[in-house]
This record gives structure tokens, sequence and C-alpha cells, in this order.
């Protein structure tokens, strides 16, 4: 994730580019990793910074706010942030990039909403604070078919019985702009700080319009993500109009292919929820409505 520079100039930016949001403030920084956001927040300024992460890396981040001379400033915690006790009442600011593939798998949203409750200053910040999602229809003939042809002769073994399984995972993957035929709707929006931790589930009503004369083969979902109440507003996209980040973004096929020409709309609705084997799962159902006018 370092290595998404996307992701961490977009932070970098919002932080460092923000010293009067940070000047004298506690932070606290949820998933820190490696420690770079809470080595960004000390240097805007802030007070001191508090990180937390629950992998063995925290133990790493501590050696690394070292080697920069910020111990004084960054105190690293190892563990669940539900689990640790601060040594502070309240917080300033919290930072987190907790988000995951189609925003909220396998994300960390929970913690930092956890955290919010507890520790969160009235009138505190949240980086980022506002995520939105959107969906839009593609054309992607070729990859649709390689993923479903391959399971007629693998090694000459002959496996096509898991197709109709395998079309029903969503793809991660980059994908060309060249080849989104809709445009595009908002199925999802969410405001960090008033938000409730039920709002991840979700039933969405989408209608596309084909802007293009051709197939439509799967629908493809991006995220935004905002950090809009900062004195210089900063944001971070994955949208495929925008450079690639790690996320990339979520193709979900169709069982059929749509035959559209301009005009003619698809509608449905988007349902998200937790998977009930492992919270961090999700199940998304899909349904759609093509509307072929003439």
């Amino acid at each position: 994730m370092l290595k998404d520079e996307v992701r961490t100039r977009a932070y970098q930016r919002a932080i460092e580019g923000n010293p009067k949001d940070f000047k004298d403030k506690i932070v606290l920084d949820i998933g820190c990793g490696t420690g770079i956001l809470s080595i960004f927040a000390a240097r805007a300024g802030a007070k001191h910074v508090y990180a937390v992460d629950n992998a063995e890396i925290a133990l790493f981040a501590r050696e690394i706010v070292k080697k920069n001379g910020l111990s004084d400033k960054i105190t690293v915690f190892k563990g669940k942030m539900e689990e640790i006790e601060l040594p502070v009442e309240k917080v300033d600011i919290i930072l987190s990039e907790w988000m995951g593939y189609f925003l909220l798998y396998e994300s960390m949203l929970d913690s930092v909403l956890w955290a919010r409750d507890k520790y969160l200053n009235k009138g505190g910040k949240i980086l980022p604070d506002r995520c939105t999602m959107y969906v839009a229809g593609i054309e992607d003939a070729q990859y649709k078919n390689e993923k479903k042809s391959f399971w007629d002769d693998v090694y000459g073994v002959n496996m096509n019985c898991l197709t109709a399984t395998v079309m029903r995972e969503p793809i991660i993957d980059v994908v060309p702009s060249d080849i989104i035929i809709t445009d595009a709707c908002k199925i999802l929006e969410l405001d960090l700080i008033t938000m409730k931790p039920g709002d991840v589930q979700f039933n969405s009503f989408y209608k596309l319009k084909a802007q293009n004369e051709d197939k439509v083969h799967a629908l493809v979902s991006w995220w935004d993500a905002d950090f809009s109440r900062l004195t210089n507003p900063e944001s971070l996209s994955t949208s495929p109009y925008q450079k690639a980040t790690h996320w990339k973004q979520t193709v979900f096929y169709l069982e059929y292919d749509l035959n559209c020409k301009v005009g003619n709309t698809i509608s449905g609705s988007i349902a998200n929820r937790k998977g009930l084997r492992n919270f961090r799962d999700l199940d998304i159902k899909i349904s759609y409505h093509f509307e072929a006018k003439q």
C-alpha cells in the first residue's frame, strides 16, 4: 500500500496540507501499519499521536518512529482498538485507512466507529470523513468469455460445473474507462461523523442509462473518500476515470448479456450485508431490469 502513490499522497496532502487543523491536536491513528500517517500528523504539528495496530507491523512502526526522531510525539500500541485503553480521555482527530475492496470488504470501519463513540471530542474530525460508492455498466466480452471457458478444459479436465459458481464471485481488477458504456449512479454515501454501524448494510436502487450502443456484460463499482471538514479539503478516488489504486475496481458479471442502444436503461437494486459466518466478508445481491426502448 505504501507503493500506492495515489492513496498515500492523498493522505499526505490532507494531513500535512492542513497544519492549522493539526496544530496542538491529539490524534488517534487506527490500523497504523508502518506508522506513515502518524508521522505525517506529527510533522503537521500534532501535540501527540496514538497509533494502534493489532499486527506485528506495530513493532516495526515503533522502530520507524524512533529512527525518525518522533518517539516523544508518537506512541504505538500493539493490540485491538477495542481492547486498548488510551492514556487520554478524548482525541481531536481520528486517522484511519480502513477502506477495503467494494469499500466495505474486510474493512476496519467498525473499529473506527467504536473509537469515534468512545474517544472523539465533540466537533472532532475523522479522516476521511465521507465515502461515496458508485456503479456503472461495462462491455467486457473478452474477459467474461475467458473466465467462463477456462473451466471447460483445465489441464485436460472438464470442470465446467464450476462455471456458474465462479461467475457469481466479484472480480477485483483495473477497469479501463473506455469500456464503461453507461452513466454512473451513486449507491451509497456514508458520513463517518454521523453514521451508525448498521448503515454499512444497505439496499440501494440504481438506474443506468446507456451512453453507447454495445453489450453490457457486467456492473463495475468504485468509491471516493473525501477529507471534507478541513481547511484545505482533499479527496481520494478509486474511479476508473482516475489513476489506478491498489483497490482497483469491483466487477460483477451479469448472468445475461444486455444488448444496449443509446438511451436504454438498466435498473435494479444492490443489497449488501455482512457475511453470516465471517463479519469481514460481504454478501451482495444484485437485481437488474433491462428496458430496451427502440
